[in-house]
C-alpha cells in the first residue's frame, strides 16, 4: 500500500471508532442534501435544454446553425466554471457561494423564455452555464468534507448520480415541457422549484462562515485568465467541431491551437504556484492518475446509453423526446436504488472494488453488443435489455470508482480533487458527444458509398427497382443503422480495453476494515 494511504491510516488513528457507523449531525446532512439538489439540477438543466433545443429555436424563429451556439454557450461557460468552483467555494464559504450561484440560476430560468435577441439569449445562457457549472463540483467537496471516510461511501452515489440520473431523467422532462405541458418554457423555468428547495437546505444546513479575503490575493489570477480563455476556445472546438468540419473552419482550427496554448500555459502556471486552484501534484498518486484517465474514457463510453438510442429512434423513427422517455428512465429511475446498494456493497470485507469496477465495464460492455444488432425496425421497447444492463453497470462502475480515487484524498484536498475531476468530466462528456458523432459521420459516408455502389450493380440487373429519391432514402437510413451499430461495437471494445487499467488501481480495503486495522494501533496496550 502506497504511503499516501498509510497516511491515511494514521488519521484514522487519530479517532477511535466506538460504533461502526459515525453518526453525523442534522445540519450538514440538510446542507448536503440541498448541495445534491443544486447539483441535480444543473444536470436538468444542461440536459433538457439540449434534447429541447429544436422546440427552443422553433417557438423563437432561430434557424438551426444559430440555435446550436446556445448549447455551445451554455457548455462553455459550465466547463469554465468546474476547475474553480471550489476554490471560490472554500474563499467565500460554501454556503454563501452555493446560495448566489443558486439564485443566478434560478433567476436567469425566470429571464431567459422572454429573451427574444439570440446575442443576448447566448451571454445569459453562458451564465447560467458558469453558475450551474459550480455546482456539480461543490457537491464533491461537500461530500469529501462532511462525510468521515468510514460512511463516506454513501455520499459517493449522490455524485454518480449527476452522471447517471440526470442525463437519462433529462430526455422524459424534456418530452414532457414539451410534448406533455405544450410549453416550452418549462425548458427553462423547471429548475426554479429545484432551486427553491435546494436554496432553503443549504441555508438551514450548510454552516456559517467568514470571507477568506487573504486568499484573494494569493490566488494565480493569471493562470486562471489563460485557463478560463482556453477552456472556452476548446468547447467551442468540441461543441461546433462536428458541424463546421472540424480543422477545416477556420474557426475550429484557431479555436483548438489557441486553446492548446493557452491550457499549456494554464497548467504550467499551477504547476508553479504555490497557491494554484488545482494542484497537479495530486496526480503523481497512482489511484488519482488512473483514475482520472478512466474516468474520461467512462464518460465517452456512457454515450451508449443516451446519445445512440436517441440517434437512431429520432432519426429513423421520428420519435419525439416524450416517446423516447421510456429509454432514459430504465436506465435513471434504478439510481436511486443501486448506486447505495452498490456502496453497501463496497463495505463487505470480501469486496475489492476493482472488481467490481471491471464487473459493471463488462455489463456495458454487453449492453452495447446488444444495442450493436440494431436494425432499421428497431423502436423503443427492443432497446430494453440494454438499457437494463446500463441501469446496473453504470453505477457499478463509478461508485467503484469514486471509491478508489477518493479513498487517496484526504478532506482538506478535497477541493483540488473535486476541480480535477470535475473538470476534466465536463471535458470528457463534451469530447464523448464529439468523438462518437463524428465517428458515426464518418461510418455513415463509408457505408453510404458502399451501399451506393452495391445499388448500381444491383440496378444494371434490375433496372428501375426503386425511384432515386427512394433509393437515396433507403441508403441513408441503412448507412445510418450501420454507423450507430459500428459505434456500439467500438464503445463495447473500449469498454472491454478499461479493464487492465483498472486493475492498475492500487487495492483499497473497504472502509470499516481499514478502520478497524487502524484502531488496535490508537488504543493504549493491556499491560
Amino acid at each position: 500500500m502506497n504511503a499516501f494511504v498509510s497516511l491515511q491510516a494514521e488519521a484514522l488513528q487519530q479517532t477511535p471508532l466506538s460504533v461502526p457507523m459515525p453518526a453525523l449531525s442534522k445540519p450538514p446532512l440538510l446542507g448536503l442534501a440541498g448541495v445534491f439538489l443544486a447539483a441535480i439540477m444543473a444536470g436538468l438543466n444542461s440536459r433538457v435544454g439540449a434534447l429541447a433545443l429544436a422546440d427552443v429555436r422553433g417557438a423563437l424563429g432561430f434557424g438551426f446553425d444559430d440555435a446550436s451556439w446556445l448549447n455551445t454557450a451554455y457548455n462553455a461557460g459550465e466547463l469554465v466554471a468546474m476547475p474553480f468552483a471550489t476554490w471560490f467555494a472554500i474563499t467565500l464559504s460554501v454556503r454563501r457561494f452555493e446560495l448566489w450561484m443558486i439564485v443566478t440560476c434560478a433567476l436567469l430560468a425566470l429571464i431567459l423564455p422572454f429573451v427574444r435577441d439570440l446575442h443576448l439569449l447566448m451571454g445569459l445562457r453562458f451564465t447560467q452555464g458558469v453558475a450551474s457549472g459550480t455546482l456539480i463540483p461543490v457537491l464533491m467537496m461537500a461530500a469529501l468534507k462532511f462525510l468521515p471516510p468510514p460512511i463516506r461511501l454513501y455520499g459517493l452515489p449522490l455524485y454518480a448520480m449527476t452522471a447517471t440520473l440526470a442525463p437519462n431523467l433529462s430526455i422524459w422532462l424534456a418530452g414532457y415541457w414539451t410534448d406533455g405541458v405544450h410549453d416550452w418554457r418549462w425548458v427553462y423555468w423547471q429548475v426554479v422549484p429545484l432551486a427553491l428547495m435546494a436554496a432553503v437546505l443549504v441555508a438551514r444546513g450548510m454552516p456559517q462562515e467568514s470571507i477568506q479575503r487573504a486568499r484573494f490575493g494569493q490566488a494565480n489570477w493569471f493562470g486562471m485568465a489563460c485557463g478560463a480563455t482556453a477552456l472556452v476556445l476548446i468547447a467551442i472546438a468540441l461543441d461546433q467541431g462536428v458541424r463546421l468540419d472540424w480543422l477545416a473552419s477556420p474557426l475550429i482550427a484557431s479555436s483548438l491551437s489557441i486553446g492548446a496554448a493557452l491550457l499549456a500555459v494554464y497548467l504550467i502556471s499551477e504547476w508553479y504556484h504555490p497557491a494554484p486552484f488545482i494542484k497537479l501534484q495530486i496526480l503523481g498518486r497512482r489511484n488519482l492518475a488512473v483514475g482520472c484517465t478512466l474516468f474520461v474514457c467512462l464518460l465517452v463510453v456512457l454515450t451508449s446509453s443516451s446519445l445512440l438510442p436517441i440517434s437512431h429512434l429520432g432519426a429513423l423513427q421520428a420519435y419525439r423526446p416524450l416517446q423516447m422517455a421510456s429509454i432514459g428512465m430504465i436506465v435513471a429511475l434504478p439510481q436511486l436504488v443501486l448506486g447505495f446498494a452498490v456502496s453497501l456493497l463496497l463495505y463487505q470485507k470480501w469486496i475489492d472494488a476493482r472488481l467490481v469496477l471491471c464487473a459493471g465495464l463488462c455489463l456495458i460492455a454487453l449492453a452495447c453488443l446488444s444495442g450493436a444488432q440494431l436494425t432499421s425496425d428497431w423502436n423503443g421497447e427492443q432497446f430494453v435489455a440494454a438499457q437494463i444492463l446500463q441501469a446496473f453497470g453504470q453505477p457499478m462502475a463509478i461508485v467503484s470508482m469514486l471509491f478508489l480515487i477518493t479513498s487517496v484524498v484526504q478532506p482538506t484536498e478535497g477541493p483540488f480533487v473535486a476541480g480535477t475531476i470535475n473538470g476534466l468530466r465536463a471535458l470528457g462528456a463534451l469530447a464523448g458527444a464529439a468523438l462518437v458523432t463524428q465517428f458515426m459521420t464518418v461510418r455513415g459516408r463509408f457505408h453510404a458509398d458502399l451501399l451506393l455502389d452495391h445499388a448500381a450493380t444491383v440496378d444494371q440487373a434490375l433496372p428501375n427497382l426503386l425511384a432515386p429519391s427512394e433509393l437515396a432514402r433507403v441508403i441513408g437510413q441503412q448507412a445510418l443503422v450501420l454507423s450507430i451499430a459500428d459505434a456500439y461495437r467500438v464503445l463495447a471494445v473500449l469498454a472491454l480495453l478499461l479493464i487492465p487499467l483498472v486493475l492498475r488501481f492500487t487495492y483499497i480495503a473497504p472502509p470499516l476494515q481499514r478502520a478497524a486495522a487502524a484502531r488496535p494501533s490508537a488504543q493504549p496496550s493491556a499491560g
